[in-house]
C-alpha cells in the first residue's frame, strides 16, 4: 500500500490522505468545540438561558472555510481524474472483454490470453467492453477502475513501473461467480514480453511484428 506502481497511485493515495487528514481535523475541531459548549453553557453554570445574536464575521468563517476546503479537495479529484484520461499517443493498444465469469485480453494482432502480460515502462492503452452484464475493471494497485458496460466501450491506461505482478478484479456485481473474476497483469521486461508475444502469436497463427518498436 502507498508504493507507486502506476502513474496515477501516488497521486490517488496523496488525495486519499489529504481528505482523511481535513476530515479527521473536523472532526476533532467539532468534538472539541461540543465538549466546550457542554461544559461552559451548562444549566449549572447558566441557570437562566439567555438569547444569542447573530454573528456575522464567524458565520462568514464557516461557511467560506468549508468552501475552501471541499474546493480544494474537489481540485485535487478533478486533476487526478484529467490524468487519467490523458492517454499517451504512443500507448500500446490492447482490448478487454468482460463475460461472466472471466476476462479476455486481445493484443493488436487479434492474439487472445486469459492473463494480461505487459511490457514493463511502456503506456497501455486499453479498451474495455463487456459481451453480457455490466462488469468493472479495477486493478488496485494502480488505483484505477472503470466500468465495462455492454454496447459501450470506455477506455483507460497505465504503465507499470517495474516486473512485478498485480491483482485484477471485477469491482461490479454480476452475478453468482462474481468473485472468479480474479485475474492478474503480469509486467515483463522487455525481451521478455517480445519472446512471449513472438510465441503465443505463432501459436494462435497470428501475424508477428515487435510490439515494442512500434511503440517506440
Amino acid at each position: 500500500m502507498f508504493q507507486g506502481t502506476s502513474p496515477f497511485s501516488d497521486s490517488v493515495d496523496a488525495t486519499f490522505l489529504t481528505i482523511v487528514g481535513i476530515s479527521a481535523l473536523v472532526l476533532i475541531g467539532i468534538l472539541a468545540f461540543m465538549a466546550y459548549f457542554l461544559v461552559r453553557y451548562s444549566r449549572k453554570r447558566n441557570p437562566h438561558p439567555e438569547n444569542i445574536e447573530g454573528n456575522v464575521p464567524l458565520e462568514v468563517a464557516w461557511t467560506a472555510i468549508p468552501l475552501v476546503l471541499f474546493m480544494g479537495m474537489f481540485y485535487m479529484g478533478w486533476k487526478g481524474y484529467l490524468d487519467e484520461r490523458q492517454i499517451p499517443d504512443d500507448a500500446i493498444p490492447m482490448r478487454v472483454t468482460a463475460q461472466m465469469w472471466s476476462w479476455t485480453f486481445e493484443y493488436p494482432n487479434g492474439v487472445k490470453a486469459d492473463t494480461f502480460y505487459v511490457p514493463v515502462r511502456v503506456p497501455i492503452k486499453v479498451t474495455l467492453h463487456s459481451v453480457d452484464v455490466n462488469h468493472s475493471f479495477f486493478i488496485p494497485s494502480f488505483r484505477i477502475k472503470k466500468d465495462v458496460i455492454p454496447n459501450r466501450e470506455n477506455t483507460m491506461w497505465f504503465r507499470t513501473v517495474e516486473v512485478a505482478q498485480y491483482d485484477i478484479a471485477c469491482a461490479e456485481y454480476c452475478g453468482l461467480r462474481h468473485s472468479y473474476m480474479y485475474n492478474k497483469v503480469v509486467s515483463m521486461d522487455s525481451a521478455g514480453f517480445e519472446s512471449w508475444y513472438k510465441k503465443i502469436s505463432e501459436a494462435q497463427a497470428k501475424p508477428y511484428k515487435p510490439l515494442l518498436a512500434q511503440s517506440q
